[in-house]
């Protein structure tokens, strides 16, 4: 299925990911139920314009909301600048800052795949007394530093109430970006022993 394709599906998908029905999206996106329904059913095309309204519509992230703009057959409007480059070295000072002042208590910084960017001293010295010093260089990820068998799992008393809500979040955002990273960072943590049957739980009732 090429990019301009997947737009109907990857709107119906969106919409019913954020709970709207098409009339509730198409008050929000200031068109006709109808043309939401021709959009979702590949009759009718949209215009940039009306991406801009959709994805405002939507809630969508910058992200998300290029990776609509991509099915329908648009060029992204928005950039996406890696965490290393120049221009966010005043992003990674602040960071740096914030972090600092939750010393001695752990505090970490990680991107929407739960991979590790940042730690204070404190993330650091727990690290170490739970499971020994990290291999400087190697990149860690957090969802499988908590999900995996043989890292944090036998410190957590409630380990599976902590992975059913976690593992959901994981799967609502690759649900919510649909992109293959995030595919692969869901199936991996289903993959591990447990996961899958305890993600399937319904949470307790409050």
């Amino acid at each position: 299925m090429d990019k301009k394709s997947s737009f109907p599906a990857r709107l119906a998908s969106l919409r019913k990911w954020r709970g709207l029905s098409q009339l509730q999206l198409a008050s929000a996106a200031n068109c006709s139920q109808r043309h939401v329904s021709f959009l979702e059913l590949g009759r009718t095309q949209p215009s940039r314009e009306m991406m801009r309204h959709l994805s405002v519509a939507l809630g969508l992230s910058f992200r998300q909301s290029n990776d609509l703009l991509l099915a329908a057959g648009f060029a992204p409007i928005w950039s996406d600048t890696p965490f290393d480059a120049e221009t966010l070295a005043p992003i990674r000072q602040a960071l740096d800052f914030m972090l600092e002042q939750q010393e001695p208590y752990p505090a970490v910084v990680v991107d929407r795949r739960w991979n590790l960017l940042q730690a204070n001293r404190g993330a650091v010295a727990m690290v170490d007394f739970l499971v020994g010093p990290l291999t400087p260089g190697v990149a860690v990820n957090l969802a499988d530093a908590l999900v995996a068998p043989d890292v944090l799992r036998r410190y957590l008393t409630n380990w599976q109430e902590v992975v059913a809500y976690f593992v959901r979040s994981v799967e609502a955002d690759a649900a919510a970006d649909a992109t293959k990273e995030t595919a692969a960072l869901r199936d991996r943590l289903l993959s591990y022993p447990a996961c899958r049957k305890v993600s399937q739980r319904r949470p307790p009732r409050p």
